[in-house]
């Protein structure tokens, strides 16, 4: 018989596996003395900026609770940030706008809003650690360690992803007062059932990526086209 995975069962186990210094660890090890974990959010949303987190935590504290932004509640992130972000030995949070990712790509955003995100730090690291198989860190720190799964198994990693959450949430729920038909204080700019429904009947806000594949899918108004960046015929 086929093993079937449960899926919440896995969601559980992370939850309750809390990352760890390991990578920091062996990172100091080495000789780098500062190392900034980071993360971004937003790259799937359809409405909102982009942005990327970067935290430096102290060697010998900890908070407790800290855990991959995803896999956390909002009251639960909410409750964590002044926590961690009086934690940190600096934090900052790089924003790209909308308008700037239909400009740039998504690609090109993403490095933009990691580079304001280090620039926006008191100290300057020496090495970055991030999620993935993509490096959108460098040049703005000399060395970048990518890990799989670094928001889960790295705290400073986790840690920079729930302050860019967090930060990013706030900022939608705000925009939610000015453009309320397209429920950001819920969705926070990503697809969902009404959020799609409101870009069939009222089209895209002003804060909507109009670059994006789902105005030619969702947006019914034609004197309001898809705009792609120059030399992209599409981005996903």
């Amino acid at each position: 018989m086929p093993i079937v995975e449960d899926s919440r069962a896995k969601t559980v186990a992370s939850k309750k596996r809390a990352p760890t210094r390991e990578i920091e660890k062996s990172l100091w090890a080495t000789g780098h003395d500062v190392v900034v974990g980071i993360d971004e959010v937003g790259r799937g949303a359809w409405a909102g900026p982009l942005m990327v987190g970067a935290a430096i935590l102290p060697r010998d504290t900890r908070v407790n609770g800290v855990r991959d932004s995803k896999l956390l509640t909002e009251a639960k992130r909410e409750f964590l940030f002044d926590r961690i972000a009086d934690w940190c030995v600096s934090w900052s949070v790089g924003v790209v706008s909308h308008a700037e990712c239909d400009h740039l790509g998504m690609s090109a955003a993403q490095k933009l809003a990691a580079s304001r995100a280090i620039a926006g730090l008191r100290v300057a690291p020496d090495v970055a650690v991030t999620d993935g198989a993509w490096d959108f860190v460098s040049p703005a720190v000399p060395k970048v360690e990518l890990a799989v799964k670094a928001d889960l198994r790295c705290l400073s990693v986790a840690a920079a992803s729930i302050l860019a959450k967090v930060v990013r949430d706030r900022e939608m729920r705000a925009d939610a007062a000015h453009y309320p038909h397209w429920s950001f204080d819920t969705n926070k700019g990503y697809p969902c059932p009404i959020h799609k429904a409101a870009m069939v009947g009222y089209g895209p806000s002003a804060i909507h990526r109009r670059s994006w594949v789902f105005m030619e899918n969702y947006n019914p108004w034609t004197a309001i086209r898809r705009t792609p960046p120059a030399g992209q015929a599409q981005l996903f």
